[in-house]
């Protein structure tokens, strides 16, 4: 296993934190539950913002099993007044993948590879679309009339 994945199996994130929560209380809250290597509370991307957080952070703990302690005793515990969420840390994301991505997914390696289609398979798709033939309408003969009820004889 390599550095990195020991890492992230021992960083935790935690969410919904109060504005006023800060690196040191959040360090404070967690500490019980083992070793901590880092805290790291990211900041707002904008600068014109007036928040002292994004409303959430990461725990590193030494081990990963402080780590799952921690998340099973703070989950759904009240932190400041809110009700925070702890979880596993999830690996960040290339910034050419997934959501906000500056390429079409259809142009990435991965998906053109799980994705492509054989010419043969193109063909034979095309030739099973000729065979099949369209059921009859079930409402033919319905457009002419235009009053309820039964027909006058």
């Amino acid at each position: 296993m390599s550095d990195a994945q020991s890492r992230l199996r021992s960083t935790i994130f935690v969410g919904g934190l109060e504005n006023s929560v800060n690196e040191k209380l959040l360090a404070d809250a967690f500490l019980p539950f083992g070793e901590i290597v880092d805290v790291t509370i990211p900041k707002p991307e904008l600068p014109s913002s007036t928040d002292q957080h994004r409303g959430f952070g990461y725990v590193e703990y030494e081990f990963a099993g402080d780590a799952k302690e921690a998340i099973d005793n703070m989950h759904q515990s009240e932190f400041f007044g809110r009700i925070i969420k702890v979880a596993a840390a999830k690996p960040q994301k290339d910034s050419n993948e997934g959501l906000g991505s500056k390429t079409a997914i259809w142009e990435t390696e991965g998906w053109i590879a799980k994705h492509a289609v054989s010419e043969e398979d193109r063909q034979a798709a095309l030739s099973t679309v000729n065979v099949i033939t369209p059921a009859e309408d079930p409402m033919r003969g319905l457009e002419e009339p235009d009053v309820a009820g039964p027909r006058p004889e």
